[in-house]
């Protein structure tokens, strides 16, 4: 039995391909910088490209990799860190003795002045520039729930009446369904004369990504007039995304990038090595919905971005993040101790009043925000109450995950963290997640976060304090 590591196993390709591996008999490992939720059976290793002493205990006993990890939520400098993880994965490989990587890139146009594409392809030429087997499979955009061309689309065609669209929207590609992708990728751990080859993983049309949104308006039955305006730049098109879809600026400004070329591209040799029925755009899109529908439901409660907009395909898969952090001289122990009393006569550590103010207007609109209580008073439970949020999952002593109930366009979570440090103090860690419901839903959370940032900074500084006097900690000036 071949041993596979999934790099990148946390990430949208990943957590589709690690089952599948599974399915085909592979024993799977899965790599990646924190650990993820993975199906039974799957070994975690701790893997960041860009921390080379974790890559060779990562790669002891392994005989093929995917090599699935971008960089393009980084922001500028995406492609420098891209490149260095490769050049780093690459030394380590080869000194572990892998037999073959697979890197998965992207398709190509034939003359490119993409950020985002000419990384992908230089990363396939440092990958095979190596010395290590590798075979670079170059794929389309994927039709499959979580990819990210496939949430700008659905994005903008569940949450606005109409569309004002860039010039780019003409540009033709062939998309793949992601069950197609998932054959040739779990296809190439076995096959023969594959090494230094580089394929393209395409699908059957060559749409325009105006026919592709037109296309997915019909599937749902919705009418979305698109009115393409010439003079919309790529930079400006990144900066509009932001504004009506959830997916982060980075990788939207990285993606328009390589949407504004037409992508034709020569999938013979991979149809003919690893044959299978390629879905047309309007199939692989109905297998989508199928899919998020089916993960949705099974996720149901869960933390994960199906489960949250389960029944509402109006939200937005990626999400917006707020945070606060402080640094604590109590043990973790005493700081989850503090935590448990979140809630009830406690409230929320700081600016309570505030609290009441935003209770007092989901109130006003028929939301549950006055009801107040916890299921249970002694400690966290998950899917029990805590006044109007309901408790996701909990990690004793280390994490507390909220679901919030107010109303709102959009679905949120509150997640609590205590991570001890390596010098003995304890970090609090307290983030919101929001994902919004299209244009309005992001305006309510650009509206909220200033409070956000002001509220969360001051709760994890108070829960400090208050772990510090527990633990008889005397107080500093």
């Amino acid at each position: 039995m071949r041993n596979c590591l999934v790099m990148g196993a946390a990430g949208y390709i990943g957590s589709y391909l690690v089952p599948h591996l599974q399915t085909l008999g592979y024993k799977v490992i899965a790599g990646a910088r924190r650990p993820c939720r993975l199906p039974e059976g799957v070994e975690f290793r701790l893997a960041d490209s860009l921390k080379p002493i974790t890559l060779l205990p990562a790669l002891a006993g392994i005989d093929t990799v995917f090599y699935l990890v971008h960089a393009m939520g980084a922001g500028a400098g995406f492609h420098r860190l891209e490149q260095q993880g490769v050049k780093n994965f690459a030394a380590a490989a080869r000194a572990a003795g892998v037999r073959r990587i697979i890197y998965l890139g992207a398709i190509q146009p034939e003359q490119c002045n993409s950020r985002h594409l000419n990384s992908r392809r230089h990363c396939g030429e440092l990958f095979r520039d190596s010395g290590v087997p590798t075979v670079e499979l170059r794929a389309g955009i994927i039709i499959g729930p979580g990819s990210a061309a496939f949430e700008v689309m659905r994005d903008l065609v569940f949450n606005l009446p109409m569309m004002v669209t860039p010039k780019w929207v003409r540009s033709r590609t062939p998309p793949i369904a992601l069950s197609n992708l998932l054959h040739y990728l779990g296809g190439l751990v076995e096959a023969d004369e594959v090494d230094g080859r580089i394929f393209n993983a395409v699908g059957p049309e060559l749409l325009s990504y105006q026919q592709q949104l037109q296309k997915f308006a019909a599937h749902i039955g919705k009418r979305c007039p698109i009115i393409p305006i010439p003079f919309l730049s790529p930079r400006l098109s990144a900066w509009w995304l932001q504004f009506v879809t959830s997916v982060p600026q980075p990788v939207a400004k990285a993606l328009v990038g390589g949407l504004k070329h037409d992508i034709p591209a020569d999938d013979g040799p991979l149809r003919a090595l690893l044959p299978q029925t390629l879905l047309s755009f309007d199939e692989a899109l109905a297998e989508s919905l199928a899919l998020e529908q089916k993960l949705g439901a099974e996720q149901q409660g869960q933390e994960t971005p199906l489960g949250l907009r389960w029944r509402h395909p109006e939200y937005g898969f990626y999400d917006r993040t707020a945070s606060g952090e402080a640094i604590c001289l109590a043990s973790p122990e005493v700081v989850w101790q503090v935590l448990q009393q979140l809630g009830g006569e406690q409230r929320y550590f700081y600016m309570n009043q505030l609290w009441v103010v935003r209770e007092w207007m989901d109130h006003l609109i028929g939301g549950p925000a006055r009801t107040r209580g916890r299921t249970n008073p002694d400690r966290f439970v998950k899917g029990d109450m805590l006044d109007s949020w309901q408790i996701l999952g909990v990690d004793e002593g280390r994490r507390l995950d909220l679901l919030f109930n107010m109303k709102a366009p959009g679905v949120g979570r509150l997640e609590f963290n205590i991570l001890p440090e390596e010098s003995g103090l304890t970090r609090i860690r307290v983030t919101a997640h929001w994902h919004p419901q299209g244009a309005w839903g992001l305006a309510y959370w650009l509206a909220m976060l200033p409070f956000h940032l002001f509220i969360f900074q001051g709760m994890t500084e108070a829960i400090a304090r208050q772990a510090e006097a527990r633990a008889g900690i005397p107080v500093m000036d």
